[in-house]
């Protein structure tokens, strides 16, 4: 999701962040430990260490990487979600980290398949998840195979290369019908419809823009939303280095008065502040300069289903960087809390996707921009059970 660039002073007042920065994974001064995992796994021998080092890498709402690898039982991987780390304002029914599961899972079965081995992926074996009721059942139990008909993926190449790029995108390079086809393409092995939107249906391109700007703006003026990113808010390298997660602010005005202790998390700014309406006016900007909309639909919503579609999405962003486009997810329109209940219902007609029904998994702006840096990461040993 978008990165905030606005923090709260102790006492109330409201300042920006440098208009140069921004809060994301891909900051100028970004600790090198922060970003070390996107190195590979170099010599590693144990094979569940060496694919978990690719699935480490997979893209997560704010960036909370929620997976648990219990690694005890004798040659399998058993995936738990962190119930510490869940988005229960803007996710309530944690639709979206189960789709982040399934980009682990799709990342880590690209990686079993370039060692020579089939990864065996059962999910829910001891039912469905449930973040309030049974938080602590798996969510796959997962065995590597050796098989020698286990297939190369190409999509693998790109993992160390992917990237979730935030910038102005380049308006005079539309996307072109090659790439939207590989992206298409890519989704095959999962049960999702794939649809995109380009500068030849000038009127659908404005409608998910104004629509983008409506849930983006419901989100800035929604308290408790706000407070919900503040919470993983990592200001300055050293946060950065020490959590590796979350939402990074590396700009040097705030991180020093994050030093000085006024920069206040613990109040969300007012609808007509300016952190607010400056920071619409960016994202504003941001839509206004995307050539292109692309969006992942599914005709069933229960847990395999969202895993799937993670799944599904994490090979769109692969087979996108390959082609060298970049994308960014617009998850407010798709979020379930009250607030955005009008967004919700109009992305669903403005893509064809009829509700109850059919649900609109994933939304996102794609385009071309420049490259950017990675956004941290814990490693392997950090989300492991032994």
């Amino acid at each position: 999701m978008e990165r905030r660039r606005f923090i709260r002073l102790v006492g109330g007042g409201v300042v920006t962040a440098a208009a140069g920065g921004a809060l994301s994974g891909c900051s100028a001064g970004m600790p090198p430990e922060a970003i070390a995992p996107w190195s590979g796994p170099g010599q590693e021998s144990d094979l569940r260490r060496w694919v978990l080092a690719y699935a480490i890498l997979a893209p997560h709402s704010h960036n909370l990487q929620s997976w648990v690898a219990d690694l005890r039982p004798a040659g399998e991987i058993l995936l738990f979600c962190d119930p510490q780390r869940l988005l229960p304002e803007t996710d309530p029914f944690a639709r979206q980290i189960m789709m982040s599961h399934g980009t682990f899972l799709e990342l880590l079965d690209l990686a079993a398949r370039e060692r020579g081995h089939r990864a065996e992926i059962e999910l829910f074996p001891a039912g469905p998840y449930d973040p309030r009721e049974a938080p602590d059942r798996p969510i796959a139990r997962i065995r590597l195979v050796a098989d020698s008909a286990a297939a190369r993926d190409p999509l693998f190449g790109q993992i160390l290369r992917r990237r979730t790029n935030r910038s102005l995108y380049d308006l005079g390079r539309p996307v072109p019908e090659a790439a939207w086809q590989a992206m298409a393409a890519a989704v095959a092995p999962h049960p999702v419809r794939f649809g995109h939107v380009g500068p030849q249906a000038a009127e659908a391109l404005q409608r998910h823009r104004d629509l983008a700007s409506e849930a983006w703006r419901i989100e800035l003026t929604t308290p408790r939303a706000m407070l919900e990113t503040f919470r993983v808010l990592r200001v300055g390298a050293g946060e950065v280095a020490r959590h590796r997660d979350g939402v990074t602010l590396l700009d040097p005005f705030p991180v020093a008065l994050a030093r000085l202790g006024l920069f206040d998390r613990t109040r969300a700014p007012g609808p007509d502040d300016y952190a607010t309406t400056s920071q619409i006016k960016d994202f504003d900007a941001k839509l206004a300069s995307t050539p292109g909309f692309l969006w992942m639909v599914t005709d069933a919503n229960d847990r395999a289903t969202q895993v799937n579609a993670g799944r599904a999405y994490a090979r769109v962003q692969l087979a996108a960087t390959a082609q060298g486009v970049s994308m960014q997810p617009l998850q407010q329109a798709l979020q379930e809390y009250p607030e955005q209940a009008g967004p919700y219902a109009r992305i669903h007609a403005l893509v064809g996707a009829p509700t109850p029904g059919s649900t609109v998994q994933m939304w996102a702006r794609a385009g071309f921009a420049p490259e950017v840096s990675p956004a941290p990461r814990r490693g392997v040993e950090a989300i492991m059970r032994t």
